[in-house]
């Protein structure tokens, strides 16, 4: 299984694309000759990537800003390939932020927020484009989920929670699609170098986190974008990560939420 090849009328939407790993992602598949689409609200850091990409491989990069939370945001998204005649051959769900403290002392209006955008967002991308690729007998689907994802996370519960319905959609979908053309890839990075943790406000967690353990935004999208191109089921970053994962799995609730409670730094 190898990705569509890619042509003037096809594209790669990614959202969340105007930094950290989805900027990455668009490189990584810039560099392998697909035009892209760029998506994030951030329209001027848009330009300036699609011009990069546009200069440096001589693809078609086209940016729609949008808040993809929102229904009317996907909404424009669609639209605007269908006006610019552009068929979505790759989409990679990137977008989505977490948040670090006790639920009870969390903003609830950005925990919502968060659930919409992490969930509801990604799903009804998939909705949309999955059908299509099917009916077309060719696409991939990577979509972003966390090491976080194997195991319920104190001081970070809805992210945790966001993004263990990202892996759990992503491994059945990957299994509903087999013999379809199509494919559905969850890349699960874990601690990684990009702005997520400012958004969170857990700047220090990242700062406290060991080198071993923390990496780099390009080399997480080469990895995914590989594992996608393999028609990979899930794609973990890292032999730590990977260890972390299987642990996370295996060990039984009872002994490793309150443990994790104790030990986990974020939101202390």
């Amino acid at each position: 299984m190898t990705l569509p090849v890619p042509s003037s009328s096809t594209t790669c939407v990614i959202t969340g694309s105007s930094s950290g790993i989805g900027a990455e992602i668009a490189r990584e598949l810039a560099r392998r000759g697909h035009g892209v689409t760029l998506v994030a609200r951030r329209e001027e850091r848009l330009r300036d990537l699609a011009d990069e990409l546009s200069g440096a491989h001589g693809i078609r990069a086209e940016i729609v800003a949008a808040d993809v939370a929102e229904p009317d945001g996907r909404a424009s998204i669609f639209s605007a390939l269908s006006d610019r005649g552009l068929t979505a051959d790759v989409v990679a769900n990137n977008a989505g932020y977490g948040s670090g403290g006790s639920f009870q002392d969390l903003d609830m209006e950005s925990e919502e927020k968060m659930v919409r955008l992490n969930v509801d967002a990604l799903h009804s991308m998939c909705a949309h484009f999955v059908p299509e690729m099917v009916g077309r007998g060719r696409g991939a689907i990577l979509n972003v989920a966390s090491t976080v994802a194997f195991q319920p996370l104190p001081r970070q519960a809805t992210y945790a929670a966001t993004k263990a319905f990202v892996l759990s959609f992503t491994e059945a979908l990957h299994a509903d699609l087999h013999g379809t053309g199509v494919t559905a890839t969850a890349l699960c990075p874990g601690v990684t170098r990009t702005e997520f943790f400012d958004v969170g406000g857990m700047s220090e967690e990242l700062a406290g986190a060991p080198e071993f353990a923390v990496m780099d935004s390009p080399e997480v999208a080469r990895l995914g974008v590989e594992g996608m191109d393999k028609g990979k089921r899930v794609v973990i970053p890292g032999a730590v990560n990977q260890v972390g994962a299987v642990s996370g799995r295996m060990t039984p609730r009872s002994l490793l939420v309150p443990f994790l409670r104790r030990v986990y730094p974020v939101g202390k």
